[in-house]
């Protein structure tokens, strides 16, 4: 799931900071996440997905399809 995370972000060509800023935490917080040192709570979930335009079931690595779910 980490992995995941971090790889959309880079995809958008965005860095730790930009990406934190748009969740309303801090830079430190976040990388947290992309490492693995915190689990992300469900609500920051819900926000990267829709950031992301992806379904949480591909955050949290139960699919290999990034597609949302209409």
């Amino acid at each position: 799931m980490y992995q995941r995370i971090r790889d959309l972000r880079e995809d958008k060509d965005m860095n730790q900071t930009e990406v934190a800023r748009m969740l309303g935490m801090s830079q430190t917080g976040y990388s947290k996440y992309e490492t693995g040192e915190n689990d992300i709570p469900t609500g920051i979930l819900i926000k990267l997905a829709r950031f992301y335009n992806t379904s949480i079931d591909y955050l949290l690595g139960e699919t290999d399809n990034p597609k949302r779910y209409q």
